[in-house]
């Protein structure tokens, strides 16, 4: 017999129903989940050795928790996550506004309800789905909307006196009892407003107005804090610090890998992209790396942190920028190329928040030197390191491609270019396909024009060619003859 079919507390009582904290259910389902050796967190990755752990010894403690962490490091998607570790069902009082467990009434209305009907009180079972409640700190959240107050209008519809507890309008942590209770940003609350919930967190009293109700009530909290607040917009108070069982550091990944994951997870793709567009392996890690790059530069305030959504995000806007440029020409697919990096650049320029170094250099000017680190920072690992010449008659491993546009002319193309107006740009240079050859013979015939164009970048990047743009249009040239001819 499923447990939604029953009806009654009587029916409750007969099937020996057994009702628990909710601190009890996560830590029960838990352990059957480690036990079992299933992934409790599905989907978070780069924390199984550091978060997941500490937030299931959390668990496990029946604590309340804090997150604390970086902007973009999946403090909220874990606190939603801990919905899983519910029961899919739970049993409460119909026409409770607080979630009434049958076996241990707290409200007023539950309790009259089971003195008056008895077993035959009826219940309604309450889905795990149901049982997420949120809420943003901010500076204008109020006592009344967290806890509650005298709700006047009831008062004069029910002719009751205001020393009546029903005229109580219950707030959203006592409408959440029972249930998972995330405050996101709370250094943004207020002080007063953090004071509201000592005794809630300790005790479980509720103090709203003049009245000082014993509501015993069953929640997980969960916190979520960005260690910049901590100095600029406010504090957590120490009492309820205090207060917090465990507080978790978040962190952003550790490896490329890692963040390639999450990028590809988290990216909002239709299928037509999906079907239609090549995206090398090394465009993915390029991409990752820019916000790497973003992390440590000077122009980047490093205690604002960089999102990982900086990388989502800008993985879209690629991702649209091939998507544009097939469509306008016809091409029933394409690859990603390196020119369609300027398209991620209204993806960095929302995502970064500049020192007064930056601010003085410009947004897209921050945005360009980024993807320009990047590839000056990735292009080692595949080919071999640019050096200044020290002698005249050294040998150098890319004198062929120097000398080809000592040679001849410039090489230009649009970023609008089809797929064979690009290709034909680039298979002029002849010397570019034997060095990707020679130093990347397993390359995708497919990506095999990006690697070419990444050589370009790399050597414009060490300053061994000359790279311009004006407009859509992507210039390079022998960085030594522009200098002699002026440009």
């Amino acid at each position: 017999m499923q447990l939604t079919a029953l009806k009654t507390l009587g029916e409750l009582k007969h099937n020996e129903y057994e009702s628990k904290s909710i601190k009890d259910e996560l830590r029960d389902n838990l352990i059957f989940n480690l036990k079992q050796n299933k992934d409790s967190f599905e989907g978070i990755y780069g924390y199984e050795h550091t978060v997941i752990p500490q937030l299931e010894q959390a668990i496990l403690s029946r604590h309340n928790i804090n997150l604390l962490g970086l902007r973009g490091q999946a403090k909220t998607r874990i606190a939603r996550q801990l919905l899983n570790l519910l029961d899919e069902f739970i049993p409460v009082i119909e026409g409770s506004e607080i979630n009434d467990d049958p076996f241990h009434p707290i409200s007023l209305y539950a309790k009259n309800l089971i003195e008056e009907k008895g077993d035959e009180t009826p219940i309604t079972w309450l889905h795990r789905s149901d049982r997420f409640a949120e809420k943003l700190a901010t500076p204008d959240v109020t006592v009344a909307d967290l806890i509650g107050d005298i709700d006047p209008i009831k008062a004069a519809n029910l002719k009751l006196s205001y020393s009546d507890q029903r005229v109580i309008h219950y707030g959203m942590i006592p409408r959440a009892n029972r249930c998972i209770f995330v405050i996101n940003e709370l250094p943004d609350l207020q002080a007063r407003i953090q004071v509201a919930l000592f005794n809630i967190l300790q005790e479980g009293d509720v103090q709203i107005r003049g009245f000082n109700l014993r509501l015993a009530l069953d929640l997980q909290f969960v916190f979520t804090a960005n260690p910049e607040d901590y100095t600029n917009r406010g504090s957590i108070v120490t009492p309820l610090k205090d207060r917090i069982g465990s507080q978790i550091l978040t962190h952003y990944p550790k490896d490329i890998e890692i963040a390639k994951q999450i990028t590809e997870q988290e990216a909002n793709l239709s299928q037509f992209k999906k079907d239609h567009i090549v995206v090398p392996d090394l465009a993915k890690t390029l991409l990752e790396q820019i916000s790497i790059e973003a992390r440590k530069s000077h122009y980047v305030d490093a205690k604002s942190g960089v999102s990982a959504r900086l990388s989502i995000t800008a993985f879209e806007n690629l991702m649209s920028t091939a998507e544009r440029r097939a469509l306008v020409n016809g091409d029933e697919t394409t690859c990603i190329r390196l020119s369609d990096f300027n398209g991620i650049v209204p993806a960095i320029t929302g995502k970064v928040e500049l020192v007064y170094e930056g601010e003085e250099e410009g947004a897209e000017f921050v945005a360009q030197q980024l993807i320009e680190s990047a590839v000056l920072n990735l292009y080692p690992k595949y080919f071999p390191e640019i050096k200044k010449l020290e002698k005249q008659d050294e040998v150098q491993s890319y004198d062929e491609i120097l000398k080809w546009f000592l040679d001849h002319s410039d090489i230009q193309f649009f970023e609008d270019d089809s797929n064979a107006e690009y290709e034909s740009a680039l298979s002029k240079i002849k010397p570019l396909e034997a060095m990707l050859e020679k130093h990347v013979p397993d390359y995708d015939s497919s990506e095999k024009y990006f690697w070419m164009e990444f050589i370009l970048w790399g050597l414009s990047a060490h300053k061994k060619l000359d790279r311009s743009q004006v407009d859509t249009q992507l210039n390079f040239g022998d960085s030594l003859g522009n200098f002699i001819k002026g440009l």
